[in-house]
């Protein structure tokens, strides 16, 4: 990913490199409330998958995570199409929008996904930020194959906590990214899965592989010297936006107490502008927002400058800087975030943000081991090979 630039979906990971023909329609899988038409085969010898969203293509976690998921539905023998409201996807309907004024049509919604064997939708149907536009594309899919990718659940945020469970369907696969969501689905009537996120754990390319130390070093000077950090100055990075639960009093605090330089990388967002404004401003801390002019800088980059990444927050549904760091062979400072918890109990070794003593000693006399042990965690249990086969797992029948 680069700083400034979206993840691509047309023409890349989500755009059609098959030229196909139309599915056969002979045999339906299902047929939508009042909808007469009939659904395409199941079963034909290239199958077309759906990702549907609220926005794609852009660098917050869901829409990196559904870029992952078409990749892996590419690598089972999927051609992959993106729809949503935003962002530079296969198919815009910008009903589907966050904020929306109005919602698409039933038929709108159908004409959309009417080509897909498959659908997923991602988080659109978990969270209550466009329930119109959800549930049109609930009726859409009734009696339809389909994935409901949930990153989070209504009851997870405080604005939402009275919201019901997301819709249900006998066609349908529900797949939570944590075993905490899968639990409270459970409690409500609802069968899940766990999908854990996934990441490129052994280096991709070689600009961005973590094991090649001559090019992590390289980035690290270039980036450091952009943002004017020293090389002897201790630099504490939190890849996240500024929004409540991201904690960027936390971030800032815990910058304060090792004597370092505060990154936060990611833009304001949710209305949270003038308070980020105000805490920023007070920091005790050098501080680092964002930096346009990083543009054509990767994410990697970010992390091998650092010496230290944090994620302070109150609530993540799963927090990709703690594999992340993991992958980047950085120390960790971790807020008490309810997921946290179920993820270091795979054995990551994590520092308190609330309690910045034990890491300002490691940062003293560094333990290369620690590193190593995340990353090696990392690679057996998060890692991208192994996300076509926990899809395929899910997939519903045909």
């Amino acid at each position: 990913m680069v700083f400034g630039e979206k993840v691509g979906c047309g023409g890349g990971v989500f755009g059609h490199g098959t030229t196909l023909s139309r599915p056969t329609w002979g045999d339906h899988a299902g047929t939508g409330p009042d909808d007469g038409r009939l659904r395409p085969h199941y079963r034909v010898p290239i199958p077309t998958a759906a990702l549907v969203s609220f926005r794609l293509g852009g660098s917050d976690g869901v829409a990196v995570e559904a870029t992952k998921w078409a990749g892996a539905l590419g690598s089972l023998g999927y051609d992959v199409y993106s729809v949503a409201g935003e962002g530079p996807v296969d198919r815009l309907l910008p009903g589907l929008a966050i904020g929306a004024q109005s919602p698409p049509t039933y038929g709108e919604v159908v004409d959309a996904l009417d080509a897909a064997d498959l659908v997923v939708v991602e988080n659109l149907c978990s969270l209550p930020l466009n329930p119109a536009a959800a549930g049109q594309v609930g009726r859409a899919l009734a009696g339809r194959p389909a994935v409901l990718h949930h990153h989070d659940l209504p009851w997870q945020r405080p604005q939402f906590v009275g919201s019901p469970p997301p819709p249900d369907d006998r066609r349908w696969t529900h797949v939570t990214i944590n075993e905490l969501s899968r639990a409270e689905l459970g409690a409500r009537g609802i069968a899940a899965m766990t999908v854990y996120n996934a990441f490129e754990t052994g280096g991709g390319d070689t600009d961005g592989d973590p094991d090649d130390q001559p090019a992590v070093d390289a980035a690290r000077r270039r980036v450091r010297r952009l943002l004017g950090v020293g090389d002897d100055t201790r630099l504490v990075l939190q890849p996240t936006r500024a929004i409540p639960r991201k904690n960027v009093a936390g971030g800032i605090a815990l910058a304060e107490s090792l004597g370092a330089t505060y990154w936060l990388l990611g833009p304001a967002e949710d209305g949270f502008a003038p308070e980020a404004a105000r805490l920023l401003d007070a920091s005790r801390a050098p501080v680092i927002f964002g930096r346009n002019d990083l543009s054509g800088t990767r994410v990697h980059d970010a992390y091998a400058a650092c010496d230290v990444v944090a994620l302070p927050s109150t609530w993540e549904g799963f927090g990709n800087p703690t594999i992340e760091s993991a992958i980047h062979r950085r120390p960790l400072a971790i807020g008490p975030y309810p997921v946290a918890a179920e993820l270091a109990a795979f054995g990551f070794r994590w520092f308190p943000v609330s309690r910045p003593g034990a890491l300002d000693a490691w940062l003293a006399a560094p333990d290369p081991t620690l590193l190593s042990h995340n990353a090696a965690v990392a690679d057996a249990h998060f890692s991208l090979r192994d996300l076509p086969e926990r899809i395929a797992r899910a997939l519903p029948e045909g």
